[in-house]
Order: C-alpha cells, then structure tokens, then sequence
C-alpha cells in the first residue's frame, strides 16, 4: 500500500522580536555602560596630552639652560612689556586686535624670541595639546599660540613677589645661583591658565610667614590634566602637579583675567607656588 513517508516534525520558530519594555532595558544598559566608559577613556586621553605637554616643557627648559651655557651663565630676559624683546615677547588675551595672540614670529624669530635659537623655530611647543583657547577674528577662530609662562623669579622685573610679605626675594640672574634655593625645588616653566595668561612671565605673591587669611593668588595655573597642570623645574625635570583647591581650577570663560590677581586665604596651591618660586634674600 503507497503513501509519502513522514520524516520527523520541523520545531517551530518563534519569531518573536524584543518587546518595547526589553527594548528599553537594553537601551538603558548600554547607557550606563557608556556612562562609566566615557570618563574612563576621557581621563586617559587627557593622560596621553599630559605627557605630550610635559615632552614640550621639557624642550623649552632644556633650551633655556642651554641659553645659560651659551650666555656665561646668565638666563634668558624675561621681560614683562609688550613690545621688549624677551624669552618671548608679546602679550597674550583675548583680544581680536591684539596680533601677539596669533603670531607665532614673537615665539620663534630670533629678533624677537631670545630662546627661538634654542628651541628649534617650533611654535608647537610652547602650547600645551591640551590648551583649545582661540581668539575670535573677524567670526573666525584662531588659536592662541602660547600657554606657558616662565617664573618671575627667572631673570624678570619681578613685581609681584613681596606684596604680601614686604621682604626682597631672590631673583635669579644666573643658572648657578638658583642652587642657593636647589635646583630640583625652583619651578622654571608652568602652564597657565587661558583666561590668567598675558606676559611671558608668572607671577606669584610669596606668601611665607603670611597667615592664611591673607593668601593672594596673582597669577592662575592650568588644570588641564585632570585638575593639574605641568611645571618644569631648574635641575630640568618635569611634572604634572595635582591642584588640591578649586579656586586654582576656575572654569574657562573667555574673560581675559578674570580669575586672577585676588584673595584666595588658605589656598595650599599658592603655598606650593611660593615654596617653589624663590627664597628670600
């Protein structure tokens, strides 16, 4: 008797698709998970720009101890005028006007920069990677060209130093005398703050002996490392500092100033600063 052979039964296939609830739990998770990678990976690029940004510190310094070897131990002017012809030489603002925030000449012509000789021509390195601040030109964005300062106790007017103790402090004309305070302990180059930044110079208010009511911060470092910020120093090292106040880490705004030259009483960052700037004489 003929008839079709029955082979085994095919199982059925659900088709069924997420439902919106599912759908939304999955969502959710990957949100959370964004959410704890994204600072993560934030942190560590901002990692990699530190230590490009201390590679370019540390070029500069080599340079200005060069200069020193080559100049009969006299450090490089740093000059505290607009139009003088220092280390570098220009102001820098926020200012359309202002051509110093743009011309990279006035960082690596040597009729204007007494260190260009010294640092290869190259304008990249006296900006930290990390430093986006531009100057606004006719509705177009330029970038700044310079981020780092040199220690107003390095070879400068100094006119910040004694205003809150009174007492002469040592400047520096020489590489050999900074060893009267130790070469390892005098910061050389720092980064500053965008919205603090104007002459070639930092400036700090010494503050040893003072109490902590009367604290003044002058200038303002930056905190583009995840709240710290690169220094250089006369033995020529480098590092990334942690800054432990918020008033030492002020929002950018785009005001040129705006955070500076004003009381901060207990900031240990300026007791930092002080400690690392100069002695007394």
């Amino acid at each position: 008797m003929g008839g079709k052979s029955v082979g085994p039964t095919r199982p059925t296939i659900n088709k069924r698709g997420f439902t919106l609830i599912e759908l939304l739990v999955v969502i959710a998770i990957i949100a959370i998970l964004a959410g704890m990678l994204l600072p993560v990976l934030s942190r560590s690029k901002e990692t990699a720009l530190g230590i490009k940004c201390m590679s370019n510190m540390k070029q500069i310094t080599t340079g200005w101890m060069m200069y020193a070897d080559d100049n009969n131990d006299y450090l490089v002017w740093n000059d505290l005028s607009p139009t003088g012809n220092g280390w570098v030489r220009g102001v820098i603002d926020y200012n359309p006007g202002n051509p110093d925030n743009t011309n990279t000449l006035y960082l690596t012509d040597p009729q204007y920069a007494k260190l260009a000789l010294y640092t290869a021509k190259s304008a990249t390195i006296y900006k930290c990677p990390s430093d986006k601040s531009s100057v606004t030109i006719g509705g177009t964005k330029y970038p700044r060209v310079r981020s780092i300062s040199l220690s107003q106790a390095m070879n400068s007017q100094d006119d910040w130093m004694s205003y809150l103790t009174g007492v002469k402090y040592k400047v520096f004309h020489k590489l050999t005398e900074i060893a009267l305070m130790s070469t390892s302990r005098a910061y050389v180059m720092i980064d500053e703050h965008p919205d603090s930044l104007n002459f070639g110079d930092f400036a700090v208010a010494m503050n040893d002996g003072v109490p902590d009511a009367r604290v003044f911060m002058v200038d303002v470092p930056a905190s583009y490392h995840n709240g710290s910020g690169g220094l250089s120093f006369a033995d020529g090292h480098s590092e990334i500092h942690k800054w432990q106040d918020k008033r030492t880490k002020p929002a950018i705004t785009g005001v040129h100033m705006s955070s500076s030259v004003q009381a901060s009483p207990g900031n240990v960052d300026m007791r930092f600063l002080s400690d690392h700037t100069s002695i007394r004489e």
